[in-house]
């Protein structure tokens, strides 16, 4: 417990101090040590391997990302999206015995909806990023469709693998469709941080308490 209340207060200062500030030492550091706690908690706390993957290849991620989300944007995606890979059969193994007409209707709905955004993002994507881009949304949805056919009581892991998602969303449009110096980018950047961290965190804790 000490570790993962570690991880959640390193995301909190992060969150609230450094989310949109330059690149810097402390920023990278505060970052990348929220999601390694938050690794280490859970491979210590018996976490299935796929989520300590998932959280590792994160930890990856945040490196890349928090020193510079415009120079190392394409690593930073490459190791996010083994993360989101690493959830798809996860939530497979966990998935409900029956499917729900009102769920599978969600479902498509989603993935309607993730196509028709990344298409009304690309004319603002330059073109050797187009096809990452396209490959990064495939596995994001395959990780939400999979995550909404998981068992009634992983709910808090099927909302943390939509906060996940979103938080993607939200920092593509920010990436892509807002310039450096909007001001809502001191919003924008926040939520992002916050639904992505406490996605990871309740997928997380949700398997766990899961499989204790």
């Amino acid at each position: 417990m000490p570790i993962f209340l570690g991880s959640l207060a390193c995301s909190v200062i992060y969150g609230l101090f450094f989310s949109n500030s330059h690149p810097s030492v402390q920023r990278v550091v505060l970052k990348t040590a929220a999601t390694c706690l938050l690794t280490v908690w859970a491979y210590l706390a018996g976490a299935p391997m796929l989520i300590v993957l998932a959280l590792a290849f994160s930890t990856l991620g945040d490196a890349f990302l928090g020193a510079s989300e415009q120079k190392f944007l394409l690593p930073g995606m490459a190791a996010f999206f083994v993360a989101h890979a690493a959830y798809v059969p996860l939530f497979w193994d966990h998935a409900a015995e029956q499917r729900q007409i009102w769920l599978i209707f969600i479902q498509i709905i989603v993935t309607i909806g993730g196509a028709v955004f990344v298409r009304s993002l690309m004319p603002w994507v330059e073109k050797t990023m187009r096809l990452p881009m396209m490959a990064y949304t495939i596995i994001i949805l395959l990780m939400v469709n999979a995550a909404l056919r998981l068992d009634p009581v992983l709910w808090v892991a099927a909302l943390g693998a939509c906060a996940f998602a979103a938080s993607d969303t939200i920092l593509s449009f920010e990436l892509f469709r807002l310039k450096p110096n909007e001001p809502v980018r001191k919003i924008t950047s926040r939520f992002i941080w916050f639904l992505y961290f406490g996605g990871q965190a309740m997928i997380a804790w949700a398997v766990v308490q899961f499989n204790a």
